[in-house]
């Protein structure tokens, strides 16, 4: 009689009750949670050891490094700095993004690759282009230059993926109750972009507290550079720690100003129907201007670097091109993205699926963990494993798996939120078919939700790479003795006023970051349905 009850409810279990189950993850959900947890840990260690530093500095002490003049003149650089370049960067950024995707502008499709191809160029080697076209450029403005340049792509990249699937149906309403084309795009347009435009200054800012090449070249003087020159001259000194710690308040502030500043209005279109292909506006007499502008900014923003790049690599001729320097470089570099973009996106799989699948309060707090961390300045993070790795285990400083664990804190987010949008593509019902058919959680996750999420895994992994080409400060401060990568070897060159010999790292760069920049350019495309 006990088993004909349970025959039944076993069948049913796996045809009809089986359906509104999540399928068991491959390892069980408690071993993915306590993987999870331990990765979320792990990452703590840059903020824990800013808390730590700041405690053991002492009360008074604190007081006395942070509110003194030298802080107060990095605070007002870093003040104007962010007040000068945000809006710029919204203001490029969007009216470019308006143009490509809403307006009649001729050869629309070549400038929207066009405005996306600058952050193919890191910002340290635009500041090395524009003081070699302009030796005495310094100071807070020609940060502001080269900073806007080198980081409008931030905002334009989310706002013309969010104009291009935005529901042309409430401009037609705006028009139809009067409204003007500019009144409309700054009574509707634009209200709708208020989330890209957050997220993109949100970007912007941190890339501006975190950037140490592209201000010490040009000589201005920031928390970072200020840390960088504490940490050189006296190792682990306490006033290198405050600046630190103010430096992790600031990216607090502005990651809890961009949660704020995003509202809770609906960006979403419900309702029956299709959505209406978005009509673009002619731009008549204003045609001839637009271009200029558009030629205008990115000739600056990547024809000017690309062109003096080129231009040393000439005057150096074929002295520069030492097979014993550059290709150890460029092998090294390749080797550490390729590690640290595998390692990457190997530690996001657990959060991700976390998120996906068992959605709750709890797999938010570990999402939150990593992005707090990967917030923090590369100097910050480079820092708090230096001082780890010398206190705790020695053995490991400077080691490639000290490197590449840093790389993991810093870029997490970029493997993470690409496969979580994998996850959820991936119907968890044919992994519920899979495991009804006999497969063993393990092979089902490997055979169907593995296959059906690698490519976005392998887009996140990509953008992880390209970080780590363009890694500098935390390269400086944690690569083992020897390691010689294309940005530490330009920014070696480049500090000795050796321009030419510089131009071979930097070229490898551009070319290295160009495909993954335009792979980043197609995924915003792929998000908004084109």
């Amino acid at each position: 009689m006990l088993t004909d009850v349970s025959a039944p409810e076993t069948t049913g279990s796996t045809t009809t009750a089986g359906r509104g189950k999540r399928p068991r993850p491959p390892f069980g959900v408690s071993a993915v949670a306590v993987i999870a947890v331990l990765i979320a840990l792990f990452s703590l260690i840059p903020l824990s050891y800013v808390v730590v530093m700041t405690a053991a500095t002492g009360w008074d002490t604190a007081v006395r490094l942070i509110f003194r003049e030298r802080v107060g003149e990095l605070l007002l650089n870093t003040l104007l700095l962010m007040a000068a370049t945000v809006p710029l960067c919204l203001a490029l950024g969007v009216g470019g993004a308006w143009l490509v995707e809403r307006t009649k502008l001729r050869g629309h499709k070549w400038w929207a690759v066009l405005l996306a191809a600058p952050l193919a160029i890191p910002a340290f080697v635009n500041s090395y282009a524009w003081v070699s076209a302009i030796p005495s450029l310094g100071g807070l403005w020609s940060g502001v230059l080269i900073a806007t340049l080198s980081y409008f792509p931030l905002v334009y990249i989310p706002a013309a993926a969010t104009l291009s699937r935005l529901d042309p149906a409430i401009e037609q309403s705006a028009a139809s109750l009067g409204l003007g084309a500019w009144r409309t795009f700054f009574r509707v347009v634009l209200p709708q972009l208020r989330i890209a435009m957050t997220g993109g200054a949100l970007l912007v800012g941190l890339h501006l507290l975190a950037e140490y090449g592209a201000f010490a070249m040009i000589r201005f003087d920031t928390f970072t550079t200020a840390i960088m020159v504490q940490y050189q001259s006296t190792f682990n000194g306490a006033a290198g720690n405050m600046l630190a710690s103010v430096l992790v308040f600031f990216c607090l502030i502005l990651l809890v100003l961009e949660v704020r500043s995003r509202g809770t209005a609906r960006y979403a279109r419900i309702g029956s129907g299709a959505q209406a292909k978005a009509l673009r506006l002619p731009l008549h007499v204003y045609q001839v201007p637009a271009q200029l502008f558009l030629l205008g900014l990115t000739a600056l923003a990547f024809g000017l670097p690309l062109t003096f790049v080129l231009r040393w690599i000439f005057a150096g001729g074929t002295e520069i091109w030492t097979a014993a320097e550059f290709v150890p470089a460029l092998l090294q570099t390749l080797a550490y993205g390729l590690a640290g973009a595998v390692v990457t996106t190997v530690v996001a799989f657990p959060m991700a699926y976390l998120a996906v699948r068992h959605p709750s309060w709890f797999s938010k707090a570990l999402e939150l963990s990593n992005y707090v961390t990967s917030s923090m300045p590369g100097i910050v993070v480079g820092l708090a494993f230096v001082t780890v790795s010398i206190r705790a285990v020695p053995a490991v400083y400077q080691s490639a798996g000290v490197l590449i664990a840093a790389y993991v804190l810093l870029f997490l987010p970029r493997a993470l939120v690409n496969i979580r949008a994998g996850l959820a593509q991936a119907p968890k019902e044919l992994d519920e078919a899979a495991q009804a058919l006999g497969k063993p959680p393990l092979v089902s996750f490997v055979r169907v939700t593995l296959r059906l999420t690698a490519p976005a895994a392998a887009g996140g992994a990509a953008l992880v790479f390209l970080a780590i080409v363009n890694e500098l400060t935390a390269t400086l401060l944690l690569s083992p003795n020897g390691t010689r990568t294309l940005a530490t070897e330009f920014w070696s060159k480049s500090s000795e006023i050796d321009y030419a010999g510089a131009a071979p790292y930097a070229l490898l760069m551009i070319l290295i970051s160009a495909p993954m920049t335009y792979l980043l350019f197609q995924q915003s495309k792929k998000v908004a349905g084109q």
